[in-house]
């Protein structure tokens, strides 16, 4: 009777913690490399507890920090392969403009990603996107590569082709402990496996793994309202479905950003959402206390009144989402400074989903060993002075 209750204990190429867009796109490339995989995921799939969950996100070709907009053109084509490979659509062209205040740093960084050719004077605007207003000493560029990304539909996608590939994906299991060594072993509610290289992706709760392995990762889960604002006069051309994507960049009201899109997941309804939020624990993310200030609805509120007029005041949806926030946003691709078999995605700090196909194809190339095909220098952990502690 004893044996029946030992956990079971499988031995894999790889293993991938975290089975969001970022770990799933990791294991999706392992397991077109015919390395025998396994995906691990601590709740029941579908769930809305992370950053991956919901219909839609926005895509684009402008980026103010380069070693993002050079990712861009594979992300791009990597999309398509996956649409491709699952026979489904992931993605609709929208266009996208963004507008902020003249000779705003990001705003310059994003004219050059895509070209000078790109700024719309008010005229062309007020006609492509007639909701829009923008206010004096304003400019806007647009990204005709710009749209939405079909953001669960593209989830279930790269599982789906993860499996056909081979991959094994196990669900409701929450990892318990990472032991290093030249053959890892990982401990889970319902198992252990082993394997000789691990790929860590699990959002908001990479920093609880990796202090035990001595690492202290300056990551910072933040609560973030996504917001869906209903229009004045519901079909008007200005708003809803057929409407581009939009960022704001560079507003003193609105310091990290605001950005919009087509609501898929509401119908008639544009979602509108500041791109920052609120220190959180993630186990703890739905439960603020009743009746605590909003302070970043009402500064969507107040853009809202300003630059789409067409809209309601007051949001019609609140819904909640969670970033994990690096110091300076950048994303965290590298291997653990100790133990070079672990590979870390992390801190994708809100703008991760769109990259996740190049992401996932670096995080696979580190745990492989090879020359990534993009430079991760920028994402090193190095750059936080002090993260490594005495592990173990």
């Amino acid at each position: 009777m004893a044996a029946l209750s030992q956990p079971q204990q499988t031995t894999y190429d790889a293993i991938v913690i975290g089975a969001g867009i970022q770990g799933s796109f990791a294991a999706y490339h392992l397991a077109q490399r015919h390395r025998d995989t396994l995906l691990l995921e601590q709740f029941i799939l579908p769930h809305s507890r992370g950053s991956s969950h919901g219909q839609s996100r926005i895509t684009r070709s402008a980026y103010p920090r380069v070693p993002y907009a050079r990712m861009m053109p594979d992300s791009f084509r990597l999309w398509q392969r996956l649409e491709a490979e699952a026979g489904t659509s992931l993605y609709r062209r929208t266009g996208l403009v963004v507008l902020g205040p003249a000779g705003d740093p990001e705003l310059e960084g994003c004219r050059h990603s895509l070209g000078a050719d790109k700024v719309l004077d008010a005229s062309v605007l007020a006609q492509r996107f007639p909701g829009l207003q923008l206010h004096a000493g304003e400019v806007a560029m647009w990204d005709g590569t710009g749209g939405v990304l079909f953001a669960d539909r593209a989830l279930r996608a790269v599982q789906h082709v993860f499996r056909r590939h081979g991959g094994t994906r196990r669900d409701g299991e929450k990892v318990l402990r990472v032991e290093p060594g030249a053959v890892l072993t990982v401990t889970t509610t319902a198992g252990v496996y082993r394997a000789p290289r691990l790929i860590i992706a699990a959002g908001a709760w990479t920093g609880a793994l990796m202090a035990p392995l001595g690492l202290r990762l300056p990551l910072q889960p933040l609560r973030i309202d996504v917001c869906y604002w209903r229009e004045k006069e519901p079909g008007s051309p200005s708003t809803g479905r057929a409407s581009p994507c939009f960022m704001a960049l560079g507003l003193s009201r609105a310091p990290h950003g605001v950005y919009g899109l087509p609501a898929l997941e509401y119908p008639g309804l544009v979602k509108v959402c500041y791109h920052h939020g609120s220190p959180t624990d993630p186990e703890e993310r739905d439960r603020a206390p009743p009746g605590a200030p909003c302070p970043n609805i009402a500064l969507l509120s107040s853009f809202i009144s300003s630059y789409l007029p067409t809209l309601e005041p007051q949001p019609a949806v609140v819904e909640t989402c969670l970033y994990t926030n690096t110091p300076d946003e950048d994303f965290i691709l590298d291997r653990h400074p100790k133990f070079s078999n672990i590979i870390i995605g992390a801190g994708f700090s809100g703008h991760g989903f769109k990259l996740a196909p190049v992401v996932g194809k670096l995080l696979c190339e580190l745990s492989l060993g090879e020359e990534p095909s993009h430079s991760t220098a920028p994402f090193a952990i190095t750059r936080f002075p002090g993260v490594l502690r005495a592990a173990l």
